[in-house]
C-alpha cells in the first residue's frame, strides 16, 4: 500500500470505529425528545465530563491553536486562559440554568427565554440566530477535516470529496443516536485525541531539540519577541483581555451547550465538572508547544496554512502509520463536536421554531422526527458555507463567540433580576448582534484593539439594563 492508503486507511477505521462503538454502547435507540436531545436528564458526573470535553475540545483545539502558536505567538494564549475563567464563571451559572430546566422540562437554550420571559417570538428569534451562529462554528470543524485529510493523503486525493463523506456519514449518525450517541463517541475521542496531544506536545520537542525546555531556548534565539504581547500590532494586551472575558462569558451560551447542562443528572454533576474540566486545558498548553515546534521546523507557512503547521511535521518526519493515527485523533475532534453543535442547532429549530411558532411537529415522535431531519439539513447548509467561504480557524471561532456571547446578559438577568423584560433583552441583543455584524464585515473601527463583540456586547447590556430602568415594573 502507498503511504497516503495507510494514513488514510487508518483515519477511516478511526471513525467508523468510534462509529460503531457508540451506537454499541448507548444501546436502544432514543425515541422522545427529552432522551433525543438531553439523554434523558441522566448523565454523571464521569459522563458529563467526557461528553463537555467532547464538544468543547475540537479541531480548533487539535489545529487552531497550534496554528496560531505557529503564526501569532503570545497572542494565542487567550485560548488557554479564557477555558479556564469560563470554568469558574460555570460554577456559579450552570446550576441554576438546570435546576429551571429540571422543573420546567426546557429543553432547548432558546426554551430559558421563552420560560423566563414570556415569549415564544423571543425564544423563536433566539433559535434562528443560534442555528445562523453554529453553522460557522460547524465550518469550523470541516476546515480542520479538510487540513487533515489533505496531508494524510499526502495531497494526492481530493480531501473535498472525503470530508463531504466523512461528515454525512456523521451527520446520519447524529440522526439515529442523539446526544447520548454523542457522548459515548466522545469516549474514544477523548482517549486518542490525548494520546495525539502527548506525542505532539511532548515527543516532537524531545525528537528535535532533546526537551520541551530547550524548544523554549530556541525559540527564544529564534524569535526573542513571540512570547510576549507587544503594545503595537493587531492583538494588543487589550484586545488579549478582552477576548478572554468575551469568550469566557459565551463559552456556554450555544445550543449544544445548554443541551448538555441540561443532560447531568444533579446541580452537583455541574459543579464537579467545573472543578475538574481545567485540567483539559493542559492539552491545550501542548499543542501550543507543538506549534512552535512546527515553527522552528517547517517556517514559513502563512495565514490559514498556519493551521497545518504540526501535522506538516508529522507527515515529513514519521512513519505513515503515526500521521493516521494523529490524522484519525483530528478526524474525530471535528466530527465529534460538530455531531453536537448539529443537534443543538436542530432542537432550536424544531422544538422553538416549527413548534411554538408554527404549530408543526408538536408531538414527542414528530418533534423527535423533525430534530432528526433538521440535523441533515443543517449538515448540508455547513457543507455549502464550508465550501464557499474559507478562513482560519481562530477567525472562525471568534466570529462564532462575538455573536453567541450577545445571549449571556438574557442568561444572566433571567437568573438573577426580576425585573428584566424580554423587550430589554431582544433590545440588546438585536444590538449587539447588528454592531458584530457592521464591524465584522464593515470597513475596520479603529477600537484601539478592543474585541468587536466584546465592545457590542457593552451596547447590548448598556440597552437592556437601560430600557429595564426606563421601564415601569408590572403591578404584582
Amino acid at each position: 500500500m502507498s503511504p497516503a492508503a495507510v494514513a488514510l486507511s487508518i483515519v477511516a477505521a478511526t471513525v467508523v470505529g468510534t462509529i460503531v462503538f457508540a451506537l454499541i454502547g448507548m444501546g436502544r435507540l432514543p425515541s422522545t425528545p427529552a432522551q433525543y436531545i438531553v439523554g434523558g436528564r441522566s448523565f454523571g458526573a464521569l459522563f458529563l465530563w467526557i461528553l463537555l470535553a467532547g464538544e468543547i475540545y475540537t479541531s480548533f483545539t487539535f489545529l487552531g491553536a497550534a496554528g496560531w502558536a505557529y503564526g501569532k505567538g503570545a497572542p494565542a494564549f487567550y485560548i488557554l486562559a479564557y477555558g479556564t475563567v469560563a470554568y469558574i464563571i460555570s460554577y456559579f451559572l450552570l446550576p441554576p440554568i438546570w435546576r429551571l430546566g429540571k422543573e420546567r422540562g426546557l429543553l432547548t437554550s432558546a426554551d430559558f427565554f421563552v420560560d423566563r420571559y414570556g415569549s415564544r417570538w423571543l425564544g423563536g428569534a433566539i433559535a434562528i440566530v443560534q442555528f445562523l451562529l453554529i453553522v460557522p462554528y460547524v465550518t469550523l470543524q470541516l476546515t480542520g477535516m479538510q487540513i487533515l485529510l489533505t496531508l494524510a493523503g499526502y495531497g494526492r486525493y481530493n480531501a473535498t470529496v472525503a470530508v463531504g463523506i466523512a461528515f454525512l456519514i456523521m451527520a446520519f449518525f447524529v440522526f439515529t443516536a442523539g446526544l447520548r450517541g454523542t457522548a459515548w463517541a466522545s469516549v474514544i475521542k477523548d482517549a486518542l485525541v490525548l494520546g495525539a496531544v502527548i506525542f505532539a506536545g511532548i515527543f516532537l520537542p524531545i525528537h528535535f531539540f532533546g526537551s520541551p525546555a530547550a524548544l523554549f531556548d530556541r525559540l527564544l534565539v529564534a524569535h526573542p519577541s513571540w512570547l510576549t504581547l507587544q503594545s503595537a500590532g493587531d492583538y494588543p494586551p487589550i484586545w488579549y483581555v478582552s477576548t478572554v472575558l468575551l469568550t469566557a462569558v459565551g463559552f456556554y451560551m450555544g445550543p449544544h451547550s445548554f443541551a448538555a447542562v441540561y443532560s447531568a443528572n444533579s446541580a452537583d454533576t455541574l459543579r464537579r465538572n467545573a472543578i475538574f474540566l481545567p485540567l483539559y486545558q493542559l492539552v491545550l498548553m501542548l499543542m501550543f508547544f507543538a506549534g512552535f515546534t512546527a515553527l522552528l521546523i517547517v517556517p514559513g507557512l502563512r495565514g490559514a496554512d498556519a493551521d497545518q503547521s504540526f501535522m506538516l511535521v508529522v507527515q515529513h518526519f514519521y512513519a505513515p502509520w503515526v500521521l493516521g493515527l494523529v490524522a484519525g485523533a483530528g478526524a474525530l475532534a471535528a466530527l465529534v463536536p460538530a455531531s453536537g453543535q448539529l443537534l443543538g442547532a436542530a432542537s432550536v429549530l424544531s422544538k422553538n421554531v416549527l413548534g411554538d411558532l408554527f404549530n408543526i411537529a408538536t408531538t414527542d415522535r414528530a418533534r423527535t422526527a423533525a430534530t432528526r431531519l433538521l440535523v441533515v439539513v443543517i449538515a448540508i447548509l455547513a457543507l455549502g458555507l464550508w465550501l464557499s467561504a474559507r478562513t482560519t480557524l481562530v477567525d472562525l471561532l471568534l466570529l462564532y463567540y462575538n455573536g453567541i456571547t450577545q445571549m449571556a446578559p438574557g442568561v444572566v438577568f433571567g437568573l438573577v433580576w426580576p425585573r428584566v423584560r424580554g423587550v430589554a433583552v431582544a433590545a440588546g441583543i438585536a444590538a449587539g448582534l447588528i454592531v458584530v455584524a457592521i464591524l465584522h464585515y464593515g470597513p475596520a473601527l479603529n477600537a484601539h484593539g478592543l474585541n468587536i463583540g466584546f465592545f457590542a456586547l457593552g451596547i447590548n447590556l448598556v440597552i437592556c439594563v437601560g430600557i429595564t430602568l426606563l421601564t415601569k415594573q408590572k403591578a404584582r
